[in-house]
């Protein structure tokens, strides 16, 4: 099924590339004649001109009327007539400006070479003597279709552009909506056998059972509770509230420290002072839970991992170091996207989540800072800090 997904993908990236490059080569088709038929219209225009020349040397020609109105016929294509003999520069079809007219020789012959770079120059003789050179250039309609090509992919390449975004954002909606519907099925699941704990655990009270233990299982109830609470907002906006990031950070980090294995060593840098953010608890701790458990993955259970928190410029920084394997640099962003993994199991989910609590609910930012397969990875929270 994802074959087919992705052959049908590049089919419609080919099919579209394909109609790109089909208007781009008719319209340049189209651009070109149009060109050509500049040329022989000019080609005309020029003949008559001759005409209209050994009509005025010659005393015995009969003046057609078909090339007076040749002559007068074409009034769209700029042109400079250069008279050798006089050395006089005539031209039509031009706007010349009042500052223009001032050295009008030097801007004809501005033009003059401007027109030759495009067409050739078409003379006008007598007896095998050039009476003059004529320059000229595309007409204004060919001026604007020069940039149609160039407009019309571009065009084209917004819609395309658009109907991505919009699939995209299709594709993101109904992920969505089956992360929430997931979410709330294993909160509900949850609840159910961890109601029947709740009930052994008083049971277990009334028993002759070591205090500490039900201590401890009354802890992991707590702990399960919370678990199923996280999973029920997902899909539904949290709620923020004023925090210290500092003390959430430490509950967080002694709770998985205590239950990590002791080939572990764990290392918290914070600052004395409080740091407040807007901050949803217990979806902060779910995310500083899911960068913990995937550096301990990454370091195969053994390792070091060090936790630090720094403010600067209204801002806060949570970073979590591993010496773990590190992650390829062409990975760093693909990490966080659904269902990317590199472990043979698991389903890729834990910092896709990461990144919608952080960025989505919290209006944060998360990274990989820095990784290096000899050394390890760094994972970089930013969140706002409130004054």
């Amino acid at each position: 099924m994802h074959k087919r997904k992705t052959f049908a993908r590049w089919m419609i990236v080919l099919a579209s590339l394909g109609i790109i490059t089909l208007v781009a080569y008719n319209t340049y088709s189209f651009f070109d004649r149009l060109k050509e038929n500049e040329r022989a219209k000019m080609k005309i225009w020029a003949a008559a001109q001759q005409d209209f020349e050994e009509f005025k040397l010659s005393e015995d020609m009969i003046m057609s009327p078909v090339v007076l109105k040749v002559l007068e016929g074409n009034s769209t294509t700029p042109m400079v007539v250069h008279k050798i003999e006089e050395d006089l520069y005539d031209y039509r079809n031009i706007h010349i400006t009042k500052k223009d007219s001032l050295q009008l020789k030097e801007k004809l012959i501005e033009l003059s070479k401007q027109y030759a770079q495009e067409y050739k120059p078409l003379e006008v003789t007598y007896k095998g003597k050039v009476l003059s050179t004529i320059y000229y250039g595309n007409s204004p309609i060919i001026n604007k279709l020069k940039f149609y090509p160039a407009l019309l992919i571009i065009i084209l390449m917004l819609i395309f552009t658009a109907a991505y975004f919009f699939y995209q954002t299709a594709k993101n909606s109904d992920q969505n909506k089956l992360w929430a519907g997931m979410a709330k099925e294993t909160a509900h699941q949850i609840g159910t056998p961890l109601s029947s704990l709740v009930g052994w655990a008083e049971i277990l009270k009334t028993e002759n059972v070591n205090p500490e233990y039900v201590v401890e299982i009354e802890k992991d109830i707590d702990r399960l509770q919370t678990i199923t609470e996280r999973f029920s907002k997902i899909g539904s906006t949290p709620t923020l509230e004023k925090s210290d990031l500092v003390a959430e950070t430490i509950t967080t980090f002694e709770y998985l420290k205590a239950r990590s294995s002791k080939l572990i060593d764990f290392e918290l840098l914070v600052p004395e002072q409080p740091i407040y953010v807007k901050l949803n608890s217990q979806l902060y701790s779910w995310t500083i839970e899911n960068l913990v458990k995937n550096a301990i993955d990454a370091m195969k259970g053994k390792g070091k991992i060090v936790l630090s928190i720094s403010s600067k410029n209204n801002k806060a920084f949570i970073e979590i170091s591993d010496t773990g394997k590190g992650i390829p640099k062409r990975d760093h962003k693909r990490v966080f996207l659904p269902g990317f993994t590199t472990k043979k199991r698991g389903w890729g989910l834990g910092l896709s989540l990461v990144k919608r609590i952080i960025e989505k609910y919290h209006n944060g930012k998360i990274r990989v800072l820095k990784s290096n397969p000899k050394i390890g990875t760094t994972m970089s929270i930013m969140l706002r800090q409130l004054n």
